[in-house]
């Protein structure tokens, strides 16, 4: 979520002015978290936000890294009417995107359509300008469906997206025949997941490493809805995913490891500008995640799946302290236990998931 307060520290912040009941400027947003860390410099490098995580990706060095951007890139000023949020990056912070390295972003969000057709496509224009694929949101139904592939050494990265009214996407942002918008499903039922599986299965060739990426669910709470379980399992079952990459939830939710592949029910905001914003705190959604899983690519099986904590401050991703880092292990391990996998530390401070394959 690096739109409003976080496009506001970068070099070409858009302009500030929000459509929000308590909060009418995005640079408020700077201000609340000032408020409880202390100055936050401004302008920052495109990499500043990044922090610690660049370390992490360094040493990792993953094949793929897919995120699910949640703000329109762009400085359009048709704001969706009657929507009480609206998230936008300027298109010249795109940098900030480059500076990860991110290969691949999910455009099927409730936030993507929030300036109007024109900054949907002003977001496709300035994202695949910088060399990054984007997914799930396109100018017509046939680009907001199709799937984009990832070239890896030997074998492929499938990336589908798709967004559902439960995250608050409304049904009216469904891209339909000529008309923009987002790869849009009705529904989390059995039918539905067939289909999806049909749409694979109809691309997938051997080697490929299928990646579904949802945009489902509410933003706070644990509990898993057993539609979404059904859901994702069935996927898996058909052929349809390898990874089942959901998101929507404003912190990290239980994972699922189900055939030895990984469920992703809400994988929480990695940065957002929450700082100082009061009413949620028991979730601590300062504390993120990065995802570091190993999938076969000749079997579709998770291997390894790393988790690294990390804390938001100043806007800013930094290593998890070691006491938020056990609180958050804590709260993971018990959520993950329920849906049959564990959560251990590592000696470097990382958390691994382990089940029963």
């Amino acid at each position: 979520m690096t739109g409003r307060g976080i496009d506001q520290i970068l070099p070409h912040p858009c302009a500030p002015h929000l459509y929000e009941s308590y909060v009418r400027s995005a640079l408020g947003y700077v201000a609340l978290a000032e408020r409880v860390s202390g100055p936050i410099p401004r302008p920052v490098p495109f990499a500043y936000i990044w922090g610690d995580a660049l370390t992490m990706v360094e040493r990792m060095q993953p094949d793929a890294r897919i995120i699910n951007l949640e703000t329109a890139v762009t400085a359009s000023e048709d704001a969706w009417p009657g929507k009480g949020i609206h998230y936008r990056m300027h298109p010249a912070n795109v940098p900030s995107l480059t500076a990860a390295g991110i290969h691949c972003c999910v455009l099927a969000n409730n936030h993507m359509l929030d300036w109007g057709y024109r900054g949907l496509e002003e977001t496709l224009d300035s994202v695949r300008a910088a060399g990054i694929l984007t997914v799930g949101g396109g100018r017509d139904e046939a680009e907001a469906t199709a799937p984009v592939v990832i070239e890896l050494q030997g074998s492929r990265v499938q990336v589908f997206a798709f967004a559902m009214e439960t995250s608050g996407v409304p049904s009216l942002w469904a891209a339909r025949g000529n008309r923009p918008g987002v790869n849009f499903l009705g529904d989390a039922s059995p039918r539905t997941a067939d289909t999806v599986a049909q749409q694979v299965q109809t691309v997938k060739r051997a080697g490929d490493i299928v990646v579904v990426s949802l945009h489902w669910g509410g933003n706070w709470g644990y509990d898993v809805p057993p539609e979404h379980r059904a859901f994702a399992e069935r996927l898996i079952d058909a052929g349809g995913a390898d990874v089942v990459h959901g998101h929507s939830s404003h912190h990290p939710m239980g994972i699922e490891i189900y055939r030895d592949r990984p469920i992703f029910y809400g994988c929480g905001d990695f940065l957002n500008d929450y700082e100082g914003i009061h009413g949620h705190e028991a979730y601590r959604p300062e504390l993120t995640l990065m995802y570091f899983a190993t999938v076969n690519a000749h079997t579709g099986r998770l291997s390894r799946l790393v988790l690294t904590p990390m804390q938001v401050r100043h806007f800013r991703l930094n290593r998890a302290p070691e006491e938020e880092a056990s609180w958050l292990l804590g709260v993971l391990d018990c959520e993950c236990h329920r849906l049959g996998s564990r959560v251990q530390r590592q000696d470097d401070d990382t958390f691994r998931v382990v089940w029963t394959s």
